[in-house]
């Protein structure tokens, strides 16, 4: 592997839908699944994709009404773990750009919106708990993307400083995530945006997959 110290950052963090991962297919299923339980019309895929990277309550109360959303959530988690696997794809160049930083000395933590509980038994299916031992979700704390007191901590269980972290995600949440934080936001452009939303919601550099990030440090 070339020198590249001078390029890379001296932590990362990462989103995982749509980022790591595409397991928007069982995402979809459910929340449909859910919200025509509630008598609701089958929802817009594309709608549901681009929520993607807030939280589930976002979602659920595009569809849902107010008083039900609670409820809908519970269902959701009910649900989920039944359909969770069906479709999910390990997305081009994620285990050999998480392995390659791992190499290099470079603490990463994986902090999502998805269900705590969900995101390390996926993580753990995909092999990432391999290299990346921190992943922190939806309810494991008292806040969420993109509240900076979120962030900080998973940075802090990473030993990152400020300085030289990164984000990296695919949606304006994960650009938020990082500058609330004062950190670098890098963007993918591998879930239901663009490059160029991305670089418009603040993140500092945006590529279409992981492997032209992998080409962007030389790894």
């Amino acid at each position: 592997m070339p020198n590249n110290s001078y390029q890379l950052p001296s932590a990362v963090l990462w989103d995982m839908d749509g980022t790591l991962i595409d397991q928007t297919a069982g995402i979809i299923r459910c929340f449909a699944d859910v919200i025509t339980q509630f008598g609701k019309g089958t929802p817009d895929p594309m709608e549901i994709r681009r929520s993607m990277g807030g939280t589930m309550r976002h979602t659920m109360g595009l569809f849902i009404d107010q008083s039900q959303i609670d409820e809908a959530c519970v269902a959701f988690r009910a649900r989920f773990p039944e359909i969770m696997f069906e479709g999910l794809i390990i997305l081009p160049g994620a285990l050999e750009l998480i392995k390659a930083l791992h190499q290099a000395g470079i603490p990463q933590g994986i902090l999502t919106n998805k269900h705590g509980p969900t995101a390390r038994t996926v993580s753990a299916h995909c092999g990432f708990d391999q290299y990346i031992p921190v992943c922190i979700g939806n309810t494991d704390t008292e806040w969420n993307k993109p509240q900076a007191e979120l962030t900080h901590f998973a940075r802090e269980q990473i030993g990152a400083e400020i300085e030289g972290t990164l984000y990296i995600g695919d949606s304006p949440t994960d650009a938020s995530t990082a500058l609330n934080a004062h950190l670098t936001a890098y963007g993918v452009s591998t879930g239901a945006h663009s490059c160029a939303e991305l670089k418009q919601a603040g993140a500092t550099e945006a590529f279409n997959s992981l492997e032209d990030l992998i080409r962007f440090w030389k790894l």
